[in-house]
């Protein structure tokens, strides 16, 4: 059977090289007569991996020499605690930017550990509030958002501004899609099933100055970053495999022309799809021009019927996952850096057409 497009946000599309070649090197990897997730993640060979997978990530991001990262479990979800666990303390209070689904319930974890406020709730998720619109503690541990909302179909199209208090970022569905410029944040996080690899490995890179925050009391270890970074992420069996597969995966869109080429990549294919649904008469989104996601393109007819026949054809078609979050219904492209051209195209054709 041909390979579908598959518009999952996640666990989502690897590219196709990525798998064959994991498959090649599935039973041997290099010469050393065992699988990768065979191996002791102490042993010589699988730390070579690991190094190198690091390496790989720091020259695709351009992170910085002050900086930590991290490949921990736990998913995006996990640091919704540890990121207040880490941080809070230092000076006992934090922003938060409830701009969608997952922003929100970032926020409310948080809000267990300590003063946490939210700098802006939009309610209606769908845009992104200007930087006049966000309500700034000056005296605040650290600033969230979640960059992109895979949701609602939103991003952030700006650098929220914060007068020196760090800024911590959940980009698990955009990291490696666009440029981002690390010096600029104190802690980056995600999750890997969107852009790196398989669901299990969670990546984070904190500045190395805040990893000596005080954390909160009763933080374990596996949750403070500055013993996973003195550790080397290894406390625990890392999720081996998976750092692995976002080796492969890194090197992939190196011979892509890296990050930069894909942001261009990605550009096209959200175009090409909301170009589509606005001159449609059936399907309309509503997500906000100035704030729509290169990653997550959100639509509906207005009718759950309707839409249900379109994501019934859109599978006779070969294009599967194309239902939406409860939260909106409706109707979900999603798009990462694994989604070739030609899926978008052919989601375009479909939306035309099914007028």
């Amino acid at each position: 059977m041909p390979r579908v497009f598959n518009f999952s946000a996640g666990p989502a599309m690897m590219p196709e090289a990525v798998l064959r070649r994991a498959a090649e090197e599935m039973a041997d990897f290099s010469g050393s007569g065992m699988s990768v997730m065979e191996m002791s993640h102490r042993s010589k060979d699988y730390v070579a991996i690991f190094e190198g997978v690091e390496m790989k990530l720091r020259a695709a991001l351009g992170v910085p020499e002050g900086y930590a990262v991290l490949f921990l479990q736990g998913g995006a979800t996990l640091q919704f605690s540890a990121v207040p666990m880490n941080l809070l303390a230092a000076r006992g209070a934090a922003d938060y930017a409830v701009t969608g689904f997952f922003s929100k319930k970032a926020f409310q974890c948080a809000k267990m550990y300590g003063d946490v406020r939210a700098a802006c709730d939009t309610g209606d998720y769908y845009a992104i509030p200007g930087q006049d619109g966000l309500a700034l503690n000056p005296d605040a541990s650290y600033f969230h958002y979640c960059h992109n909302n895979t949701v609602y179909g939103t991003r952030w199209p700006y650098l929220p501004e914060t007068g020196g208090v760090p800024l911590v970022c959940d980009m698990s569905s955009s990291i490696l899609s666009e440029p981002a410029d690390v010096s600029k944040f104190g802690v980056i996080y995600a999750g890997a099933q969107k852009n790196m690899g398989p669901a299990g490995l969670t990546v984070v890179i904190a500045r190395k100055d805040l990893l000596d925050a005080p954390p909160l009391p009763g933080t374990p270890d596996l949750l403070r970053y500055k013993a996973q970074a003195e550790n080397g992420s290894m406390i625990n069996t890392p999720a081996t495999y998976g750092v692995y597969l976002l080796g492969l995966v890194l090197d992939w869109l190196a011979g892509q022309g890296g990050v930069e080429a894909m942001a261009k990549h990605n550009a096209r294919k959200a175009a090409a799809v909301y170009d589509a649904v606005d001159a449609s008469p059936v399907f309309a989104c509503k997500a906000e021009q100035s704030a729509r996601s290169m990653m997550n393109v959100v639509f509906s007819s207005g009718s759950e019927e309707t839409d249900g026949r379109f994501i019934k054809e859109a599978k006779a078609r070969g294009m599967v996952t194309l239902k939406a979050h409860r939260a909106t219904g409706g109707i979900r492209a999603s798009m990462y850096n694994a989604m070739p051209l030609e899926g978008a195209e052919r989601l375009a054709e479909l939306i035309r057409e099914f007028a």
